[in-house]
């Protein structure tokens, strides 16, 4: 542990106080639309130390488009177990720092669950910064039931774990919440249709982007819309529950 020193009235007399960690920031970025970052989170970024961000280059773009000079340092899935002690030392040393996705809630799809777990074994502040999040902009805009739902990320790509996953989500009653590549989506789709039954969907493609589109309508429907066309973009599912 690091200590300060202060000198007391008396020159021979000194006092060590232990140095106060820094703060973990989990700071929510845009999911498309750069005006959607928040006036706090603004803030933050420009008044951290250092910013652990999932791809330096997006989030670079982000900080030239509201003047932000603030340091870069990347933190994904394949550097977080050699990344996660150094960024703990530098927080146990005083220092501030944001931690940002690509798009929306840090955490969310994404490895900062490693370094919030370190933080919090560490004794680390950590402190979260709401704001974008694609899951939850989907479900508010899909018209299906928001009382009670279930974020379910990307669905395994392996076909065993992938229809003993499907199976588990059968029978819940909960609005369901999934992410999907756009040159897997037909195939996701038939798959719900085949094992879920035609429930009422909403795929909602670049979310707050200048090519916004939501799809709504019976599982059977929107494949039938979607065929034979190219879908590009972020892609979030929302699908009716087991009613």
């Amino acid at each position: 542990m690091l200590w300060s020193m202060a000198v007391n009235c008396e020159p021979t007399v000194l006092r060590y106080r232990p140095v106060a960690p820094g703060t973990l920031y989990l700071i929510s970025t845009p999911i498309g639309n750069l005006e959607d970052l928040t006036l706090r989170a603004k803030r933050l970024l420009a008044e951290v130390d250092l910013i652990a961000a999932e791809d330096t280059r997006h989030t670079q773009q982000l900080l030239a488009r509201y003047d932000i000079h603030t340091p870069l340092t990347s933190y994904h899935d394949h550097n977080k177990e050699e990344k996660t002690p150094v960024l703990i030392e530098r927080l146990r040393q005083g220092q501030q720092m944001a931690l940002v996705s690509d798009a929306g809630t840090p955490t969310i799809s994404d490895p900062g669950y490693y370094l919030i777990n370190g933080c919090i074994t560490a004794g680390i502040p950590v402190t979260p910064v709401p704001g974008p999040s694609a899951a939850l902009a989907a479900l508010a805009a899909s018209g299906l039931p928001t009382d009670a739902f279930l974020f379910a990320g990307f669905l395994p790509r392996k076909p065993g774990a992938r229809q003993k996953r499907l199976d588990a989500l059968a029978p819940l009653r909960e609005t369901l919440i999934v992410f999907e590549s756009p040159h897997r989506l037909l195939k996701l789709l038939d798959e719900l249709h085949a094992r879920l039954g035609d429930r009422r969907v909403a795929v909602c493609r670049e979310l707050t982007k200048l090519h916004e589109e939501i799809i709504r309508g019976r599982l059977s429907e929107v494949v039938e819309r979607l065929k034979g066309k190219t879908v590009k973009g972020e892609i979030t599912i929302v699908l009716e529950g087991n009613r």
